[in-house]
């Protein structure tokens, strides 16, 4: 599978980062690419840190390098790196800004980050560096949630990548038509069965309620376009799609579908929108409880940073002719 080859992971060397590992490792495997081991620390770091002697180190005393430098060494040497490209990139900064750096200057197809399922005030107060990270990216970003469904097998020194099931997630608008191509490419490289879901939002049953007949009108009319959107996605280029339709909150039905299929991977287009108190970008709401709450690691592909006010099934209309 060659959709995916120069690949980065981010680090802070702990465990729970250290678990996107395996599936950086499959990839760029997979892709016949490469690993940008990528660390962003608070302080200045030499650009020849790993080497420098370590008595130049110790005399300035710079235990926290000499400490970083360790730590780089064993990810270095993780069978999962073994017949690797692997490169070792460490800069100051902000996470989330100096990894979308990276992306551009790297070339980066894939960043694979660890993410988990904060809630309540600290989630308010101090977002998550992996949902920054995705809102930021210019690249697809798979969002690892340890203890997940897992798609990545190790043993010995080969990784590789087994997808068995892929759940898309699509509302048809043009934020989710580059998510749409790689769940296809990606099904079709693995030979994994394709599932794609539409969510009815459950403020249209609200409105049905609040307006019986229009309300009604406008629900039924949107269930019938719905299934004719599916189905002749369905039947595009005689793709083997299983589709599905729900009516809910949309981030509740998504996981509880992925859960139910047993899917290894949810593939969903991702665009960003303006923080409220300025600042970096956003995910939107449900995007971020999909990838907070999903049984599987989540693949987050952008579409750009553009947000339509359009209705899912806007049509094209004719423009009057003077």
């Amino acid at each position: 599978m060659s959709l995916f080859r120069n690949i980065l992971f981010p680090t802070d060397f702990t465990q729970h980062a250290r678990s996107a590992l395996k599936y950086a490792a499959a990839f760029a495997r997979a892709g016949h690419g490469r690993v940008v081991l990528f660390s962003v620390q608070t302080g200045e770091v030499p650009a020849n840190l790993m080497t420098l002697p370590e008595r130049v180190l110790t005399a300035q005393d710079n235990h926290w390098l000499l400490q970083l430098r360790r730590e780089v060494g064993e990810l270095l040497n993780d069978p999962l790196c073994h017949g690797l490209e692997v490169e070792p990139v460490i800069v100051a900064g902000e996470p989330a800004t100096e990894i979308a750096k990276a992306v551009r200057h790297y070339d980066i197809d894939l960043v694979t980050v660890v993410t988990h399922g904060r809630r309540g005030l600290a989630r308010a107060l101090f977002g998550s560096t992996a949902e920054e990270i995705i809102a930021e990216a210019p690249c697809p970003v798979l969002t690892i949630r340890p203890p997940q469904h897992d798609f990545v097998h190790h043993r010995g020194e080969t990784t590789e990548v087994r997808l068995n099931r892929i759940l898309l997630a699509t509302n048809f608008r043009p934020t989710s038509f580059a998510a749409m191509k790689t769940a296809r490419v990606i099904a079709e490289a693995t030979d994994a069965e394709l599932h794609a879901v539409y969510v009815i939002g459950d403020y249209f049953e609200q409105i049905s309620l609040l307006f019986p007949e229009e309300g009604g009108l406008a629900l039924s009319r949107m269930r019938s376009e719905v299934k004719e959107r599916m189905e002749a996605f369905a039947k595009e280029r005689g793709a083997q799609v299983k589709v599905h339709a729900a009516e809910g909150r949309p981030y509740a039905e998504i996981v509880n579908l992925a859960a139910k299929i047993d899917a290894d991977l949810i593939v969903i287009g991702t665009s960003v929108h303006a923080s409220l108190f300025g600042g970096a970008p956003v995910l939107g709401a449900e995007i971020e409880r999909v990838v907070r709450n999903a049984p599987c690691p989540v693949l987050c592909v952008p579409s750009g940073k553009v947000i339509t006010p359009l209705p899912s099934f806007a049509r094209p209309q004719a423009v009057p002719q003077t």
